[in-house]
């Protein structure tokens, strides 16, 4: 291994985390000015190695890792990189190799030719992810005055006491449930409408709670960022009050990686 593939990075001693790939810097500064996973003292830096570099900082193997801290300076790094609008393909939270030589032979010789097509497919593209969740209170009013009978039956429950009450309660809790799915469904389309637009791919999934409408993530070119936030916005403003939306980036990738290995496996 020769300097010039790690680069003007300072050695790191022993294990290194490893937080993404991105492509070679066109300047030699070794470190991003970021705490790093396991160690705050220890700074994010990049190995570099024909064309393209490994983001690592140095790790201590005497304790294990998962702390919300580590969690933070991993997706802070990685974030930080895509916010900059460089590339990055992100690596999964707890990879660590045991040295540099490691790094450069067995993660960025050997995965080259794939880490450049990834990162060149994702050139100049940021993901946005907006968690959307109702309120609860303003989604309820919203069903009992969309739906008589289940206003109705609403009223009849009030009027009993548990026990007598307790099949309608269930008949009750069902009609609500399926009503709100309904305007789930049909609030997720209107965010893909007004978003879709401006990205380049898009990927939903299942909110973890009750009350949520719909977790989802979109690949933004960046000259598309400031258009994508505002139309969020607006959203925002429509809905105030009835939906709670939360909009995170620009992220690095995390979605849309997988899909653009897939292309490349299925020659796309």
């Amino acid at each position: 291994m020769t300097a010039d593939e790690v680069g003007t990075a300072p050695p790191v001693e022993g294990a290194c985390y490893v937080y993404g790939v991105v492509p070679e810097p066109t300047d030699r500064a070794p470190a991003l000015d970021l705490p790093g996973v396991g160690d705050p003292e220890a700074q994010a830096m990049f190995v570099r190695h024909r064309g393209i570099a490994a983001v690592v900082s140095a790790v201590p193997t005497d304790r294990p890792l998962g702390t919300p801290e580590d969690l933070h300076a991993h997706a802070r790094v990685l974030d930080t990189l895509a916010a900059s609008t460089t590339a990055v393909v992100p690596l999964r939270f707890g990879t660590v190799l045991p040295d540099v030589r490691t790094v450069v032979e067995e993660l960025l010789e050997d995965g080259r030719d794939d880490f450049a097509e990834i990162l060149k497919r994702l050139h100049g593209q940021a993901q946005f992810t907006l968690r959307a969740r109702y309120v609860e209170d303003a989604v309820l009013r919203e069903v009992l005055s969309e739906s008589p009978a289940i206003a109705r039956l609403r009223e009849e429950v009030a009027a009993k006491d548990e026990e007598a009450s307790y099949y309608q309660r269930v008949e009750l809790g069902r009609a609500i449930t399926d009503a709100i799915a309904d305007k789930r469904h049909t609030d997720t389309a209107e965010i893909q409408r007004r978003l879709a637009p401006f990205a380049v791919a898009t990927a939903t999934a299942e909110p973890a709670v009750a009350e949520g409408v719909v977790n989802a993530s979109f690949l933004v070119p960046q000259e598309e960022w400031a258009a994508f936030e505002k139309a969020a916005e607006e959203l925002a403003v429509q809905w105030h009050g009835r939906i709670h939306l939360r909009l995170l980036g620009p992220l690095a990738p995390y979605d849309f990686v997988d899909e653009a290995a897939s292309e490349i496996e299925e020659g796309g």
